[in-house]
């Protein structure tokens, strides 16, 4: 991208807000019903916010005459991202501040997709500790987010790692756990009264949880009330390997729902061989089920998980600031796969995951020549610049989504 079409690209991102309310735009039309409900239609658009960090700093290269790097950053910024909503506001706050992101969606007849980021013992009280201190707190919050949303249309990804890192992963008591479950069950009752909210719940990745551990853990959670579950956020599995797992959980759903004392360790699951799990599935899964949908966050898997060097790291960490990696495919609702409703990018690409030392002393991360990591969520401009450039699909500039 030249030096005047990066300008005149980031003058239009400023001032989209402004003009867009008198465009006429190709957004998104109401959700169709489908196996489990709501389900997003091909065309939607989703949600563009030009006023966000990575427009910030592309115009900051800019001033300081950096134009590749700025225009690489441009490209970036132009693509829907999630909206988090991670606490510290009052459930008068959280409304106020979903009704004007649903707003300033409204005008550009896009959808947004809303992060909601705050149970109570979130992150298992690790790098991303924090979340509302009980659940009293929280279900308040999740009453404000909801009335914010309203009947706009939103997809709304509830609580990243709130259930493939549950309490009881990390050492909590049976009582944190049945709370955990009431808390995502309220979230989901509570949000899908919203007439055209789309709700999709925590179902971690491919190389996690076990395929009928996690449906077992879902379907306790509130899983049969949402729209579906979501796969990979702020993780690297590649897309193929997450639509065959995402598939084969959505199968062992269904199993567990339709059969008389079945458990989740029946179900085949992701480490099986191939043809002994399809296997399995056939003979337990009619071919014409109504099979759960799901979303996948495709922000940081372009280049696939990392294989850290053999023999090195007593713990690698390999989920935490792997280097070389790259955005992957670009938020659409039109996946061409019947069970994906939507690739997303819900991590927003150059965010931290925190400090890693890999096993080391630390406190620097040794595969990036020692610095110390930025905090959780900070944003961190020499991998927002790796992510871009290593995209694959090549990056390109979205103008759909800015004008």
């Amino acid at each position: 991208m030249s030096f005047p079409t990066l300008r005149r690209a980031a003058v239009r991102g400023l001032a989209v807000t402004a003009i867009a309310a008198t465009m006429t735009l190709t957004g998104a039309v109401a959700a169709s019903a489908g196996p489990t409900g709501r389900t997003l239609a091909p065309n939607t658009q989703f949600y563009v916010d030009n006023s966000n960090k990575v427009y910030d700093q592309a115009l900051a290269l800019l001033k300081a005459g950096m134009f590749q790097d700025a225009a690489t950053l441009a490209n970036l910024a132009s693509w829907p991202v999630g909206q988090w909503f991670t606490g510290g506001d009052s459930p008068a706050q959280v409304r106020t501040g979903v009704a004007a992101l649903m707003k300033k969606a409204k005008i550009k007849r896009q959808v947004p997709v809303i992060v909601a980021y705050n149970v109570p013992g979130r992150d298992c009280s690790q790098y991303s500790a924090g979340g509302a201190a009980t659940t009293a707190e929280y279900e308040a919050w999740i009453d404000g987010l909801a009335s914010g949303i309203g009947s706009g249309q939103a997809v709304v990804i509830l609580e990243p790692d709130g259930i493939a890192l549950s309490p009881d992963n990390c050492g909590g008591t049976a009582e944190q756990q049945a709370a955990r479950n009431t808390e995502i069950s309220y979230a989901v009752d509570k949000l899908t009264l919203q007439p055209r909210a789309s709700v999709y719940i925590d179902a971690g990745h491919s190389s996690w949880h076990a395929v009928g551990d996690i449906a077992q853990r879902m379907l306790t959670a509130g899983l049969a009330h949402a729209q579906g579950f979501f796969l990979n956020v702020s993780n690297y599995r590649t897309n193929d390997e997450l639509i065959r797992y995402g598939t084969m959980v959505s199968k062992c759903v269904w199993y567990l729902q339709n059969t008389a004392g079945a458990t989740g360790d029946q179900c085949a699951n992701q480490w099986w061989p191939a043809a002994d799990a399809d296997s399995w599935y056939a003979s337990h899964v009619p071919a014409d089920a109504a099979l759960t949908h799901f979303v996948i966050d495709t922000s940081r898997n372009g280049q696939g998980p990392w294989t850290p060097p053999a023999g090195v790291y007593s713990d690698p960490q390999d989920w935490c600031n792997p280097p070389a990696r790259g955005v992957g495919v670009r938020p659409t609702a039109n996946t061409g796969v019947p069970l994906v409703d939507a690739y997303l990018w819900v991590k927003v690409p150059g965010e931290s995951d925190g400090s890693c030392t890999r096993g080391t002393a630390g406190p620097g991360d040794p595969e990036y020549g020692g610095a110390v990591d930025p905090a959780a969520g900070a944003f961190w401009l020499d991998q927002a610049l790796s992510l871009a450039k290593l995209g694959a699909p090549k990056l390109t500039f979205n103008w759909a989504g800015v004008l």
